[in-house]
């Protein structure tokens, strides 16, 4: 099985810690969420696992053989990055044509697609595009290429609403024509909560949620009431966070709610969406420019 893991990974810049004791597996042909705030490390993570940089120590495994950089397999992996990888003087046409020679395939039928659908013009030079529109066509290239696991690294960057729903759209597209692993790292989190199956959240150093994404949602709760049934109810949960709104007292929760214990008719229990969660589990933390 072409599962991609993780063993353990860790990685210091001098003595900073930035990345302690990361263990992932990624699966095939699922969509996964990286998130993180700005600066958590995911970064760093996807170019360790490209062979961009080396972690500090750990193994990465693909197929169930470790990874060390001369049998790096470069055509299985594709990193979609704000690094610029490319000549800026090159032009579009002749950028697909090198991708196409280096990763040995290209689907020519989806690239042609989304250059007419978001309107690029193939004889332009990359230092011709604004940001987002070279957001656009790295994303295009990773998606066209014959890589079994695609990462997006911050693939909304430079955007508007309607490129990025046209963007998410080709995402669907390209995953339900061809399914592989995809992996969406952004801290952009309400609207690709729509696009992934599988979330796994950075913070501080650590993975700190690695759940299908049906699992985190079922875990997490806004329980609302007068404070002491609030507390009452919610002794031994994990609690994530407590707000006072005059004389409304909230809990957020991540767990599992007891079926034994009964509720109180003054207690208000309900689901909260991802992009909560997400600022609940790692507000309040530190933010490092990685």
């Amino acid at each position: 099985m072409n599962e991609l893991k993780l063993t353990q990974i860790t990685k210091q810049f001098g003595h900073q810690v930035i990345l302690d004791d990361i263990n992932l597996t990624f699966k095939p042909n699922t969509i996964y969420g990286l998130l993180g705030r700005n600066g958590v490390g995911k970064s760093t993570l996807l170019n360790i696992i490209t062979n961009r940089i080396f972690a500090s120590s750990g193994t990465i495994s693909w197929q169930g053989q470790a990874l060390t950089g001369r049998d790096h397999p470069v055509q299985a992996f594709y990193l979609m990055s704000e690094t610029n990888l490319f000549s800026k003087e090159e032009r579009l046409q002749k950028i697909i044509k090198n991708t196409a020679l280096l990763q040995g395939q290209f689907d020519e039928t989806l690239s042609a697609e989304m250059m007419t659908a978001f309107g690029l013009n193939p004889k332009k030079k990359l230092s011709q595009l604004s940001t987002g529109y070279r957001t656009i066509f790295k994303a295009m290239l990773a998606l066209c290429v014959p890589a079994e696991v695609v990462f997006l690294d911050e693939p909304i960057l430079g955007l508007d609403a309607n490129h990025r729903e046209m963007l998410y759209q080709f995402i669907l597209k390209a995953y339900e024509e061809r399914p592989r692993t995809i992996v969406l790292a952004t801290h952009l989190i309400e609207e690709i909560a729509n696009l992934i199956e599988h979330v796994v959240i950075l913070n501080e150093t650590q993975v700190i949620i690695d759940e299908p994404l049906e699992t985190v949602l079922a875990k997490s709760y806004r329980i609302s009431g007068p404070e002491e049934v609030v507390q009452a109810y919610c002794q031994e949960l994990n609690q994530l966070a407590t707000e006072q709104l005059g004389t409304l007292y909230i809990a957020y929760i991540y767990d599992q709610l007891p079926t034994e214990r009964e509720i109180p008719d003054r207690l208000t229990i309900e689901h909260v969406d991802l992009q909560q969660t997400f600022i609940k589990l790692t507000n309040e933390r530190g933010n490092r420019d990685v």
